[in-house]
């Protein structure tokens, strides 16, 4: 039988870290002894206080369908949180919940881009921003950044890749997967150029925003002129440590709300409605109680960081936030370990692989060829040997 997928489909690419964390737990399968840098996940459990309510929602029997946009005592939930860290108005009707903030991104772009509109992707950027701006039909375009800029692009930069088919920004802070931040003072030089043009777009991914070491998180909304154009996208999968339990949300302006809402309605409905309860009692929590967390995650961070610059040709920058460093690794390009020939990042991260046991995950996949993502969501011990083991590799 001739197997006729669509073109849609067929344009896609893979999931580089899925596809990374299904070859590690293939390998581990066999029998190898892998650690697993590949995925953003925290390893650490849900707290216990977000588990009790799930629990207590189970035995109040929320069993049947939710609103298509969340409950609204979780939407309310969402506003105070919006006003309480971000200093954002929003009202319920500017919210909607979606199953995991990868959902919410896909409805922004499906409701907002039209074939062969721009999508600019400053890069590094997370993987499926440019699989979902395809989805949409629309093109996309990196703005490339280095370790030497701290992974930023500039106000020119931003100028100078604006066209007349420019339609949405994709903006990450912490971001994913540098771990950069981006501070109040660059965040506002970049809204001067997108003042200039007022029908772009921007869609700023914060769902980093707690995992954060110093740099004050600040929202691309709070900028008076830029918050009836831009959607901020949030979610309890990292900072909560709930990945598993699909809540991401948006506030937007209440038009582009209103047609993620519809649009959802075709495809998924509400989200998981004991999930949604549970979210309630994260966001209305004092952020004080996973500071626990982010303690360890900046802990293992200094640790990871440490141990990388006694490699030589690893090229690092600190990251502000979010659980990654991401190594320039081009000093190893051209170069033959153990009878492997690197040419390129993905061969590194092959080598490490098979070499060394340990996973990470090319810089390719988020528009920064000569880099690798290592993840430290992993046990300090976890770590140590891993890069101990990657040191061994690579000398």
């Amino acid at each position: 039988m001739n197997h006729q997928l669509s073109n849609r489909i067929n344009s896609l690419p893979v999931s580089e870290t899925l596809a990374m964390a299904a070859k590690a737990r293939e390998l581990k399968s066999l029998g190898k002894d892998i650690i697993s840098l590949s995925l953003g996940e925290p390893d650490f459990n849900t707290p216990d206080f977000i588990k009790e309510a799930a629990v207590q929602a189970i035995h109040d029997n929320y069993s049947t369908y939710s609103p298509v946009d969340g409950y609204l005592d979780l939407k309310q939930a969402i506003c105070a949180k919006f006003k309480r860290d971000n200093k954002l108005v929003y009202n319920p009707n500017q919210i909607v919940v979606s199953t995991g903030a990868k959902q919410s991104i896909a409805n922004i772009a499906m409701v907002l881009l039209n074939p062969g509109d721009e999508v600019l992707l400053p890069a590094p950027y997370w993987v499926s921003y440019s699989a979902i701006a395809t989805l949409a039909e629309a093109t996309y375009k990196e703005i490339p950044s280095t370790v030497e800029s701290d992974f930023k692009i500039t106000p020119e930069q931003l100028d100078a890749a604006i066209t007349p088919k420019t339609k949405m920004i994709f903006f990450n802070s912490p971001n994913n997967p540098s771990g950069t931040v981006y501070s109040e003072a660059e965040y506002r030089a970049l809204a001067e150029v997108i003042e200039k043009y007022p029908n772009i777009y921007i869609m700023s991914d914060e769902i980093y925003e707690h995992i954060n070491y110093g740099e004050p998180m600040f929202s691309f909304a709070a900028i008076e002129s830029m918050y009836d154009r831009t959607i901020t996208v949030n979610g309890v999968a990292k900072a909560f440590a709930m990945t598993g339990w699909r809540i991401g949300y948006i506030g937007a302006p209440e038009w582009i709300a209103k047609a993620c809402n519809k649009l959802q309605g075709q495809i998924t409905s509400g989200a998981n409605s004991i999930a949604q309860r549970a979210t309630i009692a994260a966001l209305e929590a004092p952020v004080s109680k996973i500071q626990y967390m982010v303690d360890e995650f900046k802990n293992r961070r200094d640790i990871v960081i440490g141990l990388l610059s006694e490699i030589d040709g690893m090229k690092c920058s600190t990251p502000g936030g979010a659980f990654y460093v991401f190594p320039d690794v081009s000093a190893f390009f051209g170069k033959t370990l153990k009878g492997y020939k690197i040419e390129n990042a993905g061969d590194l991260s092959m080598f490490l692989l098979e070499e060394a046991n340990v996973a990470t995950v090319t810089g390719d996949a988020f528009g920064a060829p000569t880099c690798l993502r290592i993840s430290y969501a992993a046990s300090e011990a976890q770590l140590r040997e891993a890069i101990t083991r990657i040191k061994d590799a690579l000398s």
